[in-house]
């Protein structure tokens, strides 16, 4: 069997309120439990275990999309009012990104972790 991701626990302070952020702006299925954890199911199989913490230290969770999606998506975070950034570091704000001929954006979630969507992998060209 090759390697193969197949989950990840996200630490937040509400799990419930970061799980059900995520499958929202993603248009993903609702989060279920699992244990002590909410898990949000993406299209190949991974999940990301959402965990309630005391302390939080933000990571990025980064998603590729098609085109069609990135477009949904991008309508909810501006619906949303979500602040955007073209760039990881957020000195972009307001602007998405054409990296490798495709096209990203990078939001926070309610815990402040850096997620991304993007349309072409990195490195990909373009």
């Amino acid at each position: 069997m090759p390697v193969q991701l197949n989950h990840t626990i996200v630490a937040a302070r509400d799990k419930k309120v970061a799980a059900n952020f995520l499958t929202d702006i993603l248009g993903l299925a609702p989060p279920e439990p699992f244990g002590p954890f909410l898990a949000v199911r993406v299209d190949n199989d991974v999940t990301l275990d959402y965990l309630d913490a005391d302390s939080v230290t933000s990571t990025h969770l980064a998603f590729l999309v098609g085109e069609d999606e990135f477009d949904e998506i991008f309508d909810r975070i501006r619906q949303r009012d979500v602040r955007y950034w073209a760039d990881p570091g957020h000195q972009r704000p307001g602007e998405i990104n054409t990296n490798d001929g495709g096209r990203g954006v990078y939001f926070e979630d309610p815990d402040g972790h850096n997620l991304e969507i993007l349309t072409r992998p990195y490195g990909s060209g373009g």
